[in-house]
């Protein structure tokens, strides 16, 4: 395959990819160039749904040619345009996030919008998308390092938190509140329908968030809290909705019922906890983006992809062990997880005593 920017900066290419092998369609493209020659150029386009116009701009502007195609696919085409060499720059990658890097990279973020896209494109309305909001959840009431910095770079300042994270502030004692909505923003544009979608994107939550502080929510064009009055009244036609930590999934029927459109995508982000003890749900919403710290390990899932357990070993790297066609059951994932552990291990495998926080 030729390189990206070869064909982008001098066109001596003729051929590029673009795309994911399961929704590729070749186009035959001649293209003007100088003095009434043309040049015939091959042109593969992914139909993984909604655009986003912002990716094409890093692709620097040395041709008004390839500039102008660029321009023309992501407006013409149904999909989200993506070029097979730079798919873990766009998409994320295939396996589960990097321990923290995917917190602060993107990763996380391209990761979930890859997913989201493609479970709307199938059909999907009402999802699950469950992932800790901040590199340590089970500190996040006494603090670490990671969550001081993930606060204090990116939620307080993507999010343009007036005053800032500082010790006792409101983002700083409600960090997984505001992180949450930090998390909407990013995944709006995969509901939305990209750079020039026309959908509206709303975000609720049952979490203390005071949403007066925040001077940037990007995409979502509505805030509020989940189940009040207001809430319902403020709904519009057409609107797709990110619901934060509703509560137990017996709630999630009438959820949808208060805050979802017809024919429109409702998200469930971040559930804080499960009422059926177990991965996922069992209400039908599909989980199209789903990253669950078990005992010793991981389990992580990304629509249209299989569910997988990962081992956390002791340097902080993850191996994966077993993937599955269906969701498993928290029980046998976790076993075989911990078992794996113990036997390489022993006791010899804590992310507290081994400084992985």
């Amino acid at each position: 395959m030729a390189r990206i920017p070869d064909v982008i900066n001098t066109f001596t290419y003729n051929r590029y990819v673009v795309a994911d092998e399961n929704f590729v369609l070749k186009i035959h493209l001649r293209l003007p160039t100088t003095k009434q020659r043309t040049r015939k150029c091959d042109v593969n386009i992914n139909f993984v749904p909604y655009v986003f116009v912002s990716h094409f701009f890093f692709f620097n502007q040395r041709t008004s040619t390839m500039r102008s195609l660029l321009l023309l696919l992501a407006l013409t085409t149904p999909g989200h345009v993506v070029v097979s060499g730079l798919i873990p720059l766009i998409d994320g990658g295939k396996t589960m996030p990097k321990l923290y890097d995917g917190w602060f990279n993107d990763q996380i973020a391209k990761q979930a919008n890859a997913a989201i896209s493609k479970a709307v494109a199938a059909g999907k309305k009402n999802m699950e998308v469950q992932f800790p909001p901040v590199p340590n959840v089970d500190e996040v009431k006494f603090g670490t390092p990671l969550n001081q910095k993930f606060g204090m770079s990116l939620v307080s300042k993507d999010l343009k938190i007036k005053g800032g994270y500082k010790p006792g502030s409101q983002v700083s004692r409600n960090l997984l509140a505001y992180s949450n909505i930090f998390w909407a923003k990013k995944i709006a544009g995969s509901l939305k329908g990209g750079a020039i979608g026309g959908k509206p994107v709303g975000v609720l939550t049952a979490e203390a968030v005071d949403f007066e502080q925040i001077g940037n929510l990007g995409d979502l064009t509505r805030s509020g809290k989940i189940f009040t009055e207001k809430a319902r009244k403020e709904g519009r036609n057409g609107e797709a909705m990110i619901c934060i930590n509703p509560g137990g999934e017996e709630t999630w029927a009438k959820l949808v019922s208060a805050h979802g459109q017809p024919n429109c995508p409702l998200v469930v982000l971040n559930n804080a906890y499960s009422t059926s003890y177990d991965l996922g749900n069992k209400k039908g919403f599909e989980e199209v983006y789903y990253l669950k710290r078990i005992s010793k390990g991981w389990v992580y899932r990304a629509f249209p992809g299989p569910w997988e357990a990962y081992l956390e070993k002791p340097d902080g790297t993850v191996e994966l062990l077993q993937t599955y066609k269906t969701k498993p059951a928290l029980r046998e994932v976790s076993e075989l997880v911990r078992e794996t552990s113990f036997k390489r291990y022993a006791v010899f495998n804590d992310r507290w005593m081994g400084g992985r926080l």
